[in-house]
């Protein structure tokens, strides 16, 4: 039976993506190889909101292409940097046999038979009210946790973000096809739902891809909510600008909605955001975050910030670390600018923060977040945590691993009748800046 090896650089949507493909190919007769040198079809998926990435990208081509001098394998480019430089990589790279990008994942089988007797390049998009949305399952679909996409693409125009050029348009997928990939996933054993898009809270504003009306975003999460054998809710990403009423209302009435909230801030200086086109302020941030506090106290938030975006100021650069000692983020993803093809905010480069400060600038914010991660962390040390038990640790023998409600990484030794996909009560005993340990209690 042929075989595909599929390695995924990127976001969680990438992830979903190659899930997708490995689903729909698996009608063919593929089944995954181990190893790139075991497979008959390798395909890169690739991401482009930072340019690490991409680098990424061209090693990996450089291990993978050689092999077609000694046996037949199929190479194919995928992913968002395949949108953007589609036709750049398919001139570079003569070897490689399709290129395509996020909006034609659909089409593998078809391009996968196509590539036999030519090369592909498929780049286009398709329009808002002809997006197929795969539902196809991923046949390794199997864990504890899975995700399900509820939208694609990006109407927002932050300047420094390379997503509508790469997803398209914002498209919201029917809730029918929503609930029924969720149902398929709880048949699989899954528990634990993640609905997926580049911003969920603005689905439903618009037509879907099947052209009617659906419901909002919030109505989304109260009709996962109700089915059967769903036990925890996440989702990402938001933006706060639409962080509505309703969405805030579920955290107070939603007992599966998770403890924990990613929601992206990018900087804490109104002047900074601005220059983002994020179109909220700090202060408006700051009241988001109260009222999902207040509707649920447990919360635990985490955020992305840019550090060191062009013109940002000492000063500027301070009102991000003073946000972040307000809202004592549990944990942030956080990165030094990093410009990207065809994004407005390559027209700030003139105002290019220095790459030293930048730096020096990302380590103090980041020695800043490990600190409070560990300060939240000892809170907890005494206290009993449910657990959701994801399998055995990768690092250590005997250990088990799981994560509560508010996303937190528990291990604690392995005792008899703890099995992948439970539910156990911890006492914490030990806190770390990025995970806590204990025992069953």
């Amino acid at each position: 039976m042929p075989t595909v090896y599929i390695k995924t650089f990127g976001c969680q949507m990438n992830d979903y993506d190659s899930g997708k493909m490995r689903a729909q190919l698996a009608a063919d007769g593929f089944t995954p190889a181990e190893e790139p040198e075991d497979a008959d079809l390798v395909i890169v998926n690739t991401c482009s909101i930072r340019e690490k990435p991409e680098q990424k990208l061209h090693s990996f081509l450089g291990t993978v292409l050689p092999q077609k001098k000694v046996r037949p394998v199929t190479v194919a480019i995928a992913g968002c940097v395949a949108q953007v430089s589609g036709k750049e990589l398919y001139a570079k790279y003569p070897k490689v046999d399709l290129v395509f990008g996020p909006d034609a994942v659909h089409r593998i089988r078809e391009m996968v038979t196509e590539s036999k007797v030519r090369r592909v390049l498929d780049v286009d998009f398709f329009g808002e009210d002809t997006y197929p949305f795969p539902t196809d399952v991923d046949p390794q679909s199997d864990g504890v946790a899975g995700f399900v996409t509820i939208q694609k693409g990006c109407d927002n125009k932050c300047t420094f973000c390379i997503v509508p050029a790469t997803r398209g348009v914002e498209v919201s997928r029917p809730s029918g096809e929503v609930l029924d990939e969720v149902r398929q996933l709880v048949d699989r054993g899954v528990t634990e739902i993640t609905l997926i898009g580049q911003n969920v809270n603005s689905y439903g504003l618009k037509a879907t891809s099947a052209g009617k009306p659906e419901p909002t975003f919030a109505e989304l999460l109260r009709l996962v909510h109700e089915v059967r054998g769903v036990e925890v809710i996440r989702y990402t990403t938001s933006h706060p600008r639409d962080m509505g009423e309703d969405v805030v209302a579920c955290y107070r009435d939603l007992p599966k909605l998770a403890d924990h909230l990613h929601l992206p801030v990018q900087s804490g200086s109104d002047r900074v955001l601005r220059r983002m086109k994020r179109f909220y302020t700090r202060d408006v941030y700051l009241d988001v975050v109260a009222r999902l506090r207040a509707a649920r106290p447990s919360l635990a938030l985490t955020t992305d910030v840019i550090v060191g975006f062009p013109g940002e100021t000492d000063a500027e650069f301070e009102e991000t670390m003073t946000l972040l000692e307000t809202v004592r983020f549990h944990g942030s993803f956080s990165f030094i600018f990093s410009p990207r093809p065809g994004t407005p905010a390559l027209r700030l480069l003139d105002e290019a923060v220095p790459a030293g400060v930048a730096l020096e600038r990302l380590k103090r914010f980041q020695a800043l977040q490990r600190t409070i991660q560990l300060e939240e962390h000892k809170k907890l040390v005494g206290e009993t945590v449910a657990v959701l038990v994801d399998g055995a640790s990768a690092h250590d023998e005997g250990v088990v691993c799981g994560r509560t409600s508010s996303f937190k990484t528990v291990n604690f030794p392995a005792v008899a009748g703890v099995e992948r996909g439970r539910w156990v009560n911890v006492v914490v005993g030990t806190a770390y800046a990025n995970t806590l340990r204990g025992a069953v209690g």
